[in-house]
């Protein structure tokens, strides 16, 4: 199947994927920049990796095989800094619909 088509993906965004945890708090490999995605900025109920619902004030829909876990730190094209909620891969096996990544971010 094919991706997302690149010329819809129209912002770009920096990403630097969560690792884990260490001693002196969250840990995250090196900032990818010029992400190619598309950015929606509104309000949504989504739930976070434990379950519990939370507010998402920004969407983002990537080519698919993102890097970016829950977690991760993303800053956005206006330059805000925001966390990845939840992160949904898009796939639909035998349909005319093109595979993305879609991030949940604060």
């Amino acid at each position: 199947m094919r991706a997302v088509p690149g010329w819809l993906l129209r912002h770009r965004i920096t990403v630097e994927p969560y690792l884990g945890d260490s001693a002196y708090g969250p840990t995250y490999g090196p900032a990818v920049a010029g992400v190619p995605a598309l950015v929606v900025e509104t309000v949504r109920t989504v739930r976070d990796k434990e379950g519990r619902e939370v507010t998402s004030t920004a969407q983002i829909i990537a080519a698919p095989g993102l890097d970016c876990p829950a977690e991760s730190r993303i800053t956005l094209p206006d330059g805000r800094s925001t966390k990845a909620l939840t992160v949904a891969r898009h796939t639909a096996p035998g349909l005319p619909v093109p595979q993305s990544t879609e991030v949940s971010c604060e």
